[in-house]
C-alpha cells in the first residue's frame, strides 16, 4: 500500500518493509516516457518472485523486523535529458542532489573552468584538486576512454557522490551538462552509470548576422543555450549584400554602422571556448559581397550591357582577389580553430543561360588562366580553390563551401579537401547529395527543407518546426525528405540549423530566440543519438524541454 508520496509499505508475514524513493522522485511510473529515477518492482517486495536479472542485481537484505524496518531502494531509471543519453546502467541507491556544503573537485587543473562553472550553476563550492568526499562531484580526465572519442564521457552516481570522467575536457563538459539537467528543478541524479557520446562530430547553429544585426549579448545567450544542449559549433555569416558586421582594420570602409566590435567578438569567442564551441566564420564570395562592393564599386561585376550583377565581384580583376584575401587574412587572425566557411554560392554570372556571352571578361580570363575550352565555372572554381589556400595558410584544415559553389560543368575541380555544406537541390544543374558523397567528399547537412529558419518566410520557405525535425529528419536526409544510403554515414560530419535574415525586420531578437528553441532541441537530439526514432514521443519530448528550461 502507499502511505504518502515516495513511501511504499509492503506487509508480509514477518513484518513490514518500507521502500523510500530517492529525494525528488515520485514513485512508480505509469508511463514509459515519464522522467523518473526509478520505482519499486516486484523484486523489491519481500515474498515476491524476482526475475533472474533483478535477483542478480539486488543486494542481500536481512529479514525485516517489526521494530527495525530495512530501507530498500528501487532500481534507478535512465535520466531524461536533451539530448538523450546513449546508455545508462541502473543501480540501487539514493542518487545524488547538490548541496551547498558539498564541492566540485577536479583531478587536473585543466578542468578548473568546467569545475567552477558547474559549482556556480549548482550553488556548490569549487574545491580545486582536493580529494572527493561524500556529497562531492569529481571531474577527471581518463585517457583510457579515448577509444570512445574526445567528446565521450561516463557519469557515475554511487555512494552519494558523482564522478564525471572523459578522455578530454570537452567530454567532461558534456558530462556536467547531463548532471545539470538531471538535477534541474530539485530532481535527483539517478544511481548508476551513464556512458555517452555523440553520433555526429559537427552539431551547429548558424546565424546570419550580416542581414540583421544581433547584439553581442544575444549571441552570448545563444552560446550558453547551445553549450547546455551539447552543440559544438556556432557559424557567423557576417558579410553579405545588406551588411558587413564585424569591425575591420584592413578595410574599415566596408563595415556597416551597426556591427560587432573586435572586443565584443573576442568576448563571444572566449565564452564559446569555455563551452567547447567552435565559432565558424563565413565571408561569402564571389557572390553576396554587396556591402564590400558598396565601398568599392569599381570591383562590381557587370554584364556585356553594363548592368551590374547584384552582390557579385568581378573575379577577372586581380584587385578583387586582393581585397577578399585581405579580409580573410585579417579575420583568420581573429577567429581561432580549424574551421572556415568560404561561401561560394549563388554567383550571378553562373545563373544566366550563357555566362560566356553575358560576361565576356570572365570567359576571357578563364581561357587565359586555364587554356582553350575553359569556361566561367572553371574561373569560379579556381577562385574557390585560391580562397581555400588563403585560409589554409592559417592552419584552417576544415574548410567548407555551399554545394551550389561546386559546378558540374567545370573541368577545374574544387580541392578534394573542401567539405560540402549541402543546403539545396534547387540550383541550376543541381546535383544529388550522392554525387558528392560517391566522389568521396565530406558533407555537412544544412537541408533547407528542415534546417532553414528564414525570417519573413520569403519564396517557398516556412518556419521549420521542432516536431517535423524530430519525427522526419536525420543527418542522412540531406535533400528534401529522402535519406541517402547508410553506406555514406561516416562522410556526413553532422548538421547545422541555420537562421537567415532575408527580411530582417520580420522578427525581433526575442522572437528569433523563441522560434528556434524547439527546432534546436530536436536537431541536437538527432545529431547526438543515432536512432532514427527517439524513444520519447514528441509531446513528451516537448514537456521535457519545458521542464529543463
Amino acid at each position: 500500500m502507499l502511505l504518502g508520496a515516495g513511501v511504499l509499505v509492503a506487509v508480509g508475514a514477518v513484518g513490514v518493509t518500507v521502500a523510500l524513493w530517492p529525494v525528488g522522485d515520485t514513485g512508480p511510473d505509469t508511463g514509459s516516457d515519464t522522467a523518473s529515477t526509478g520505482a519499486a518492482r516486484s523484486s523489491d517486495i519481500p515474498g515476491a518472485t524476482a526475475s533472474a536479472p533483478d535477483a542478480a542485481r539486488a543486494p542481500s537484505v536481512a529479514a525485516p523486523s517489526s521494530t527495525a524496518p530495512s530501507r530498500v531502494y528501487p532500481l534507478s531509471r535512465t535520466p531524461r535529458t536533451i539530448p538523450a543519453v546513449r546508455e545508462h546502467t541502473p543501480a540501487r541507491g539514493p542518487g545524488w542532489r547538490p548541496a551547498s556544503t558539498a564541492r566540485v573537485v577536479v583531478t587536473a587543473g585543466a578542468l578548473a573552468d568546467e569545475g567552477k562553472l558547474l559549482a556556480g550553476e549548482l550553488k556548490m563550492t569549487y574545491g580545486g584538486t582536493a580529494g572527493a568526499r561524500a556529497g562531492d562531484v569529481q571531474l577527471k580526465l581518463d585517457r583510457g576512454q579515448a577509444n570512445k572519442g574526445a567528446e565521450s564521457y561516463t557519469l557515475t552516481v554511487t555512494n552519494r557522490r558523482v564522478t564525471v570522467a572523459a578522455p578530454a575536457e570537452a567530454g567532461v563538459f558534456y558530462g556536467t551538462r547531463t548532471l545539470k539537467q538531471e538535477v534541474t528543478g530539485g530532481s535527483t541524479a539517478p544511481e548508476g552509470v551513464v556512458r555517452d557520446r555523440p553520433a555526429k562530430e559537427r552539431r551547429g547553429l548558424m546565424l546570419d548576422i550580416a542581414r540583421k544585426h544581433f547584439t553581442a549579448g544575444w549571441i552570448e545567450d545563444r552560446i550558453r543555450e547551445l553549450g547546455d544542449l551539447k552543440f559544438n559549433e556556432l557559424g557567423l555569416h557576417f558579410s553579405d549584400d545588406q551588411g558587413f558586421r564585424i569591425a575591420s582594420d584592413s578595410h574599415p570602409e566596408v563595415v556597416s554602422q551597426q556591427h560587432l566590435t573586435k572586443a565584443e567578438v573576442r568576448r563571444i569567442l572566449a565564452l564559446a571556448a569555455s563551452r567547447h564551441i567552435t565559432v565558424v566564420p563565413e565571408i561569402d564570395s564571389p557572390g553576396h559581397l554587396g556591402a564590400v562592393l558598396a565601398a568599392h564599386p569599381d570591383l562590381q561585376l557587370t554584364n556585356a550591357q553594363g548592368v551590374a550583377a547584384r552582390g557579385a565581384i568581378d573575379i577577372s580583376k586581380p584587385e578583387s582577389a586582393k581585397i577578399v584575401d585581405d579580409l580573410l587574412n585579417e579575420y583568420a587572425d581573429l577567429f581561432p580553430g580549424a574551421s572556415w566557411h568560404l561561401g561560394g554560392d549563388e554567383y550571378r554570372a553562373l545563373t544566366v543561360s550563357s555566362p560566356a556571352a553575358s560576361y565576356p571578361q570572365l570567359a576571357a580570363a578563364a581561357t587565359e588562366k586555364y587554356g582553350s575550352g575553359a569556361g566561367v565555372s572553371d574561373l569560379a572554381t579556381g577562385w574557390l580553390n585560391d580562397r581555400a589556400a588563403t585560409v589554409r595558410a592559417h592552419d584552417r584544415t576544415a574548410v567548407r563551401a555551399w554545394n551550389d559553389g561546386f559546378y558540374q560543368s567545370s573541368s577545374v575541380q574544387p580541392d578534394k579537401s573542401i567539405q560540402v555544406a549541402y543546403w539545396t537541390g534547387k540550383e541550376i544543374g543541381a546535383r544529388q547529395p550522392a554525387g558528392y558523397l560517391s566522389a568521396g567528399r565530406k558533407v555537412v547537412n544544412y537541408n533547407d527543407e528542415y534546417l532553414y529558419y528564414v525570417l519573413g518566410q520569403p519564396n517557398t520557405f516556412v518556419y521549420p518546426t521542432g516536431e517535423r525535425i524530430y519525427k522526419q529528419w536525420t543527418p542522412r536526409v540531406l535533400r528534401g525528405s529522402s535519406a541517402v544510403s547508410s553506406t555514406y554515414d561516416d562522410q556526413i560530419l553532422g548538421g547545422v540549423f541555420a537562421v537567415w535574415c532575408d527580411l530582417a525586420g520580420s522578427q525581433t531578437q526575442a522572437q528569433v530566440a523563441a522560434g528556434i528553441r524547439m527546432p534546436l532541441r530536436a536537431t541536437v537530439q538527432k545529431l547526438w543519438d543515432p536512432r532514427t526514432q527517439p524513444s520519447l514521443s514528441w509531446n513528451r519530448f516537448k514537456t521535457l524541454a519545458d521542464r529543463l528550461d
